[in-house]
């Protein structure tokens, strides 16, 4: 009874502050004005749990609470690795952040942490829907002869971006789909090689279907706030929706199967190499470093000059 009290609570909460932030962007006030898009995810993944809650009895926030940080962490440090290919491929830059680092760095934090319980959230949402139907398992036993076709094509689809940055930035959003998925199956982590193969599929549709959503939702609310991102494509410029190009929109859906390899890598990696203490410490303390070299990086190269005072 306490839970469901504190879902409503929740989902009511997460509302006002859509409101609240929603009002305060129409009327220029701050902080809502600057940070629309980081106040907008936090209160839609608030007022997702608690619908997802009232369906289905167990949710995010109310049952596996302790799963968020580590959410938040791995979405960080993954957004940041995407960052990072940036500095090559200059796709997209941030124009009207706040002047002062330790804010502007705090939004980073708020914004980029967003990226993977938003989609979660919306693939757990869009799930109870009964949308593409159910799954015919077959049964059929995982082999191991595309491991290495499939970890070779991910460092060639890697590579292209960076060594042809005019023409290959696309792969930027395919590659760690097959660079990590051999590595999830061979450390006994979830492959979504594996489910495809036992026809699981249906959370491999959902996957996608919650990444051309959030793919909405992202370039909706990045486009209304002030401190925001634009792109600078190579080519396919035209005809956009909000700040991205029409075309852009087709990367939604393997980013999101990316999001999800990335993690289930994290995890595999956290509960069976990094499961003690001291080894989670260190590898906290690594991706922290991580963070603070890129969000340097951030401010020296995408973000554009004449931030906001």
């Amino acid at each position: 009874m306490k839970r469901v009290i504190l879902s409503r609570l929740t989902g009511i909460t997460g509302a006002g502050l859509f409101l609240t932030a929603l009002v305060g962007l129409i009327r220029g006030l701050e902080p809502f004005a600057t940070w629309f898009y980081t106040f907008a995810w936090w209160s839609y993944i608030m007022m997702a749990d608690a619908l997802i809650f009232q369906y289905q009895g167990s949710s995010l926030l109310m049952n596996r609470f302790r799963e968020l940080p580590r959410l938040a962490v791995s979405s960080i440090t993954c957004w940041l690795i995407f960052e990072a290919a940036n500095l090559i491929l200059g796709n997209w830059h941030y124009r009207g952040l706040p002047e002062p680092a330790p804010l502007r760095w705090l939004g980073y934090l708020l914004g980029f942490a967003t990226v993977f319980p938003g989609l979660f959230q919306t693939k757990e949402l869009l799930g109870l829907t009964g949308l593409l139907g159910q799954d015919r398992t077959t049964g059929k036993q995982t082999g191991t002869s595309w491991l290495a076709p499939c970890a070779i094509l991910g460092v060639i689809l890697l590579m292209l971006p960076l060594q042809w940055p005019r023409y290959g930035f696309p792969f930027i959003w395919l590659a760690f789909i097959f660079l990590l998925e051999p590595f999830c199956f061979i450390g006994g982590g979830r492959s979504l090689w594996d489910d495809w193969a036992k026809g699981q599929r249906r959370d491999i549709y959902l996957w996608m279907s919650a990444g051309m959503l959030c793919g909405f939702f992202w370039e909706c609310w990045n486009y209304w706030a002030k401190a925001k991102w634009i792109y600078t494509l190579p080519f396919f410029n035209r005809g956009r929706i909000f700040e991205m190009p029409i075309l852009g929109y087709l990367g939604f859906a393997p980013f999101a199967l990316e999001c999800v390899v990335m993690y289930n890598f994290i995890r595999m990696l956290e509960e069976q190499y990094l499961s003690t203490a001291a080894a989670g410490r260190r590898w906290l303390f690594g991706q922290m470093i991580f963070w603070l070299l890129m969000f340097l990086a951030i401010d020296h190269w995408t973000v554009l000059a004449g931030v906001a005072g």
